[in-house]
C-alpha cells in the first residue's frame, strides 16, 4: 500500500474564508505558507487589505 490515507492527511483553515481544507501534493515544499484555500481567496484577501 502506497501513500497516506486522505484521512489522515494534514489540515488548515482558510484565512478568509475559514473553511478548512487538506493538504495537497503540489504544496509539499510550501505547506508552511499556504495561508488560503483558493486562488479566489487569495485575490478577496487581496481587495480587502486595498479598501
Amino acid at each position: 500500500m502506497r501513500g497516506v490515507a486522505k484521512s489522515n492527511l494534514p489540515q488548515k483553515d482558510c484565512a478568509h474564508c475559514g473553511r478548512p481544507f487538506t493538504w495537497r501534493k503540489k504544496w509539499e515544499r510550501d505547506w508552511d505558507q499556504v495561508k488560503f484555500c483558493s486562488d479566489r481567496c487569495r485575490a478577496e484577501s487581496k481587495k480587502k487589505l486595498l479598501e
